[in-house]
């Protein structure tokens, strides 16, 4: 009799559990279905902590100008087949990071079939207003020397996230990094530095408002397949707040493309970008990366630090790597090498004004490749 009414009351309780299971069972069901009807779409595993960032807040369809901007989705040209569960749902991979933001290769399920997606931290973020206003702008920027922006999503708590192609052939530092063929050295160099001064002449002449890059360097310098090289990042300190703004100024100058100027002034300008573009050329030159070893001084010439000695000394002969030297002798480029090399330093003249613009540079590269 004991016994029979011990299993009475394990099966009692066992009906009990098991009723219990199923009724959760039941009611995370019912809230799944809530937020796919939301259009909630979960981000893959791969992208770890993306996803409780990316949580869409109801607005998948494009920003239309009335009301709120939160959670809209901004296309521009080469994005229109994008949807805000295409990018957000995204599986992808960290590529870089920065104080500010961290960029994704991310697989598309429509549109672009790799594209790189820059996350700006909310923290760091621009007003949703602001940042619509400016991403139009940046938006309407279309040119081959020049990474387009496909689209832009603005979330529920002010995280951003830009779209744009994805290169294979990486970055100009990398191309750099990994050395540039002997037999075309001269001929690369040309081409590259006449590519990246006519996407900045676009920047600066192109609109009625000129826009000015604030953060060029090699690391923003994507090449194609065809070592056409295309100028990335263009004005996203529109995009950031000050503090972050500032913040991208101050690690420019640590990696040695800050001109000095800045240091008392807080906005970039057009001078300011021929300074970086100097640098970037000496890059290309010496095939060493531009470096800051200290805190420049008020007396000190402006240059990094790896570049000083060079320019100071007039070192020309050791601005060149040993194999650019003898292929330019070899084929009669030898001055041609060293107009190069002062177009460059002109270009990181301590005074703005006595800089050359994007108009003259290209102009005087063009005359130095023949």
């Amino acid at each position: 009799m004991r016994r029979q009414v011990i299993n009475a009351v394990l099966l009692a309780v066992l009906a009990v559990l098991v009723a219990l299971f199923i009724c959760y069972f039941v009611v995370r069901c019912h809230r799944r279905r809530r937020r796919e009807g939301r259009g909630r779409g979960a981000v893959l595993p791969s992208h770890g902590a993306r996803a409780d960032r990316f949580q869409v807040g109801g607005g998948s369809s494009a920003y239309g100008g009335g009301g709120g901007v939160e959670g809209a989705l901004v296309r521009f040209l080469g994005g229109e087949g994008l949807t805000v569960a295409a990018i957000l749902e995204a599986p992808g991979e960290v590529v870089a990071k920065s104080g500010h933001s961290t960029l994704y290769r991310a697989g598309l399920s429509a549109g672009e079939a790799v594209a790189l997606l820059r996350f700006v931290r909310p923290v760091c973020a621009a007003g949703a207003d602001e940042a619509v206003a400016a991403a139009r702008l940046l938006g309407a920027v279309q040119h081959p020397n020049v990474v387009p922006i496909r689209a832009l999503y603005v979330g529920p708590r002010g995280e951003m996230l830009l779209v744009h192609p994805f290169y294979a052939a990486g970055s100009l530092r990398r191309f750099l990094q990994e050395g540039i063929n002997v037999s075309q050295g001269w001929e690369i160099i040309c081409k590259l530095s006449i590519g990246i001064v006519k996407g900045l002449d676009h920047l600066h002449t192109g609109s009625q408002k000129p826009i000015i890059h604030g953060n060029l360097k090699t690391n923003n310098i994507m090449l194609d397949a065809d070592f056409q090289p295309r100028i990335s990042d263009f004005g996203l300190y529109f995009l950031l707040n000050p503090a972050a703004a500032q913040q991208m100024l101050e690690t420019s100058a640590i990696q040695g493309y800050k001109a000095p100027e800045l240091i008392k002034m807080r906005e970039a300008t057009r001078e300011s970008d021929i300074y970086s573009l100097g640098v970037i050329l000496l890059e290309m030159l010496a095939q060493k990366e531009a470096a800051n070893s200290s805190s420049p001084n008020a007396r000190d010439i402006h240059l990094p630090s790896s570049f000083k000695d060079l320019v100071l000394e007039r070192k020309i002969s050791d601005a060149f790597t040993s194999e650019l030297i003898k292929q330019s002798k070899s084929s009669g480029k030898e001055q041609n090498l060293y107009a190069f090399f002062e177009l460059a330093t002109a270009c990181c003249n301590p005074s703005p004004s006595l800089r050359p613009d994007t108009k003259r540079i290209l102009k005087m590269l063009e005359e130095i490749a023949r």
